[in-house]
């Protein structure tokens, strides 16, 4: 039984990361943030970390629109307290370029996200090409 329980978590986990991408994807951002705990965080790139859905919906709003989240590959992995890590490869593609990006999800037992850390896969003189262009 133990298996499948974790299997079941682990379905439950990607199940709630489909849900992030196709949300994100179709420009909902108050059902992106809906995905969060209500102490949920979403830590974006070179920024501190917004907390609780509303702060979330709002920061998407003002500094995702336009983008597209194209998740490739996922490792999900156990938690504390019963949730699990999932581990998500892909880019993102904005209007003026597309940047290969790793997403880290924290997800609790009951498939809400409690922390979502995304990271630039990107080297530093390709991080300075995209202010150039």
């Amino acid at each position: 039984m133990p298996l499948a329980a974790n299997h079941l978590l682990a379905d439950l986990s990607h199940a709630t990361a489909e849900r992030y991408f196709d949300r994100f994807n179709a420009q909902d951002f108050n059902a992106v943030a809906a995905l969060f705990s209500e102490q949920g965080v979403l830590i974006p790139p070179f920024e501190a970390g917004i907390v609780g859905p509303e702060a979330i919906a709002q920061y998407l709003k003002a500094e995702a629109t336009g983008m597209q989240a194209v998740p490739v590959s996922s490792e999900a992995s156990p938690c504390d307290q019963g949730g699990q890590q999932l581990v998500t490869q892909g880019r993102v593609k904005t209007p003026l370029f597309t940047v290969n990006v790793r997403w880290t999800f924290a997800m609790s037992a009951a498939g809400t996200i409690d922390r979502a850390e995304i990271k630039l896969l990107a080297s530093l003189q390709e991080l300075l090409q995209f202010n150039r262009g």
